[in-house]
């Protein structure tokens, strides 16, 4: 069966990094184009940055834009988001999905993510 397994999420303070993970198994990952995307409690899911199956086409969202980087290594099935100069309006539970559209693919458990001093 599908799944995604996300890691890497912690508390950590302002300015800080992190590196979330997300394995994945059960599906064709090398031809998948990955996404991850954050909730912050009260909020709706947003999406935070995509790559496509061969890192040719990568886009993130405005208010992770300089800071978070997306990658793969289809050698692992695995997809990367580094995290860097993090504020607490990151602080979210992010997930890994498979393709773009949120009403289609997969969806990981979650890895939360505290930005707090």
């Amino acid at each position: 069966q599908v799944q995604l397994v996300e890691s890497g999420g912690g508390l950590v303070q302002p300015g800080g990094s992190l590196r979330l993970s997300c394995r994945a198994s059960g599906f064709t990952f090398s031809i998948t184009g990955m996404t991850w995307y954050r909730q912050a409690p009260g909020k709706g899911r947003e999406l935070v940055a995509g790559i496509n199956n061969i890192a040719s086409r990568i886009s993130y969202s405005d208010a992770v834009k300089g800071r978070f980087t997306i990658s793969r290594d289809n050698a692992e099935n695995t997809v990367f988001l580094q995290m860097n100069s993090l504020k607490p309006e990151d602080t979210a539970v992010y997930y890994c999905h498979s393709g773009w559209a949120p009403n289609v693919g997969y969806w990981g458990q979650g890895t939360q993510v505290t930005v707090s001093s």
